[in-house]
This record gives structure tokens, sequence and C-alpha cells, in this order.
């Protein structure tokens, strides 16, 4: 962890270069976006928002780097971690590289949203579940309705 935030919001800087380079926002709920040109944006996001962060890179012979996080915004004053491309950081509850690990993730959101609950919404603890379990090379459990209820539960006595 480093120094705390002095501002509001939770900057990503986004970039899309046609076979090269991919950075772009899963899921999560922006509260603002500046364009810089065709190629580049950034989106911002307010304290407690969770967004997953998806990174892709391709050199001369294929893919080179692949990664994606699901990241939590921080308030200003909180404790947080730095983050390529966030500004200034963010509390990290997944973070995984390869290809094959980031479809295990991305199948995982999918789960969340099949039980129709968004996937921002769903329990932070979960997201690390995920990581946790695709980093060891296993299975997630599934996201359920009855486990979303009981972190809605959970979240009124925090």
């Amino acid at each position: 962890m480093t120094k705390r935030p002095t501002t509001s919001v939770t900057r990503v800087e986004l970039v899309f270069l046609k076979d090269r380079i991919e950075r772009w926002i899963r899921f999560g709920r922006p509260i603002g976006e500046q364009v810089h040109d065709r190629r580049r944006r950034a989106v911002m996001f307010a304290p407690g928002a969770v967004f997953a962060f998806v990174r892709w890179r391709a050199g001369d012979y294929g893919t080179v780097d692949s990664r994606i996080a699901i990241l939590q915004a921080v308030a200003p004053g909180a404790p947080f971690t730095t983050y390529p491309e966030v500004s200034p950081g963010a509390e990290i509850l997944l973070d995984v590289a390869g290809w094959t690990r980031v479809q295990s993730v991305l199948e995982a959101i999918d789960g969340v949203e099949r039980v129709g609950v968004r996937p921002d919404l769903a329990a932070p603890d979960y997201w690390r579940h995920v990581g946790a379990r695709v980093g060891a090379g296993l299975a997630p459990r599934v996201y359920s309705r009855r486990r979303h209820r009981a972190w809605l539960l959970r979240r009124m006595f925090l």
C-alpha cells in the first residue's frame, strides 16, 4: 500500500490500438469520461465503486500480455495499492494474468450476470475468492442469489 489518495475519484486510462493494445472496462459504473482522441479516453469511478479492468497487448507473434483486475475505487484518506493505468490506485480484489485465467474470470463474471446480479454489486469477497481459485488453477464456486442476499444483509451491519 502507498500514500493516501487526495482526489475523490479513481481515474482509469483506456486505449484501443487495433491488433496491438487494448484496455477496457468489462463492468462497472463510471461517473465520468474524458475523451482524449479516437483511441484514448479516461473513465472515472466514485469511491467504493467496483470495476473490472482488462488489459491486452500483442507483439509481432501474437499475445504478449493479457490481464484482468477487479478493483475497488478508494476514498480520499483511505490506503490503496498502485496499479498500472489507474490513478491514484485502488484496492485490488482480483488480479490474474494469462489468457486461460482471464477467460476463467470472464466466465465467473458471466455467471454472476446470469443469476441477475450486476457484477459491480456482487460481494467483494467473491471476487477475492475467484482470484484465489483461478490463481491456483481451480474452478471458482458459483455466485448464487443466496450468497448475494447474505452479502446484502451483511453490508447492512458494516
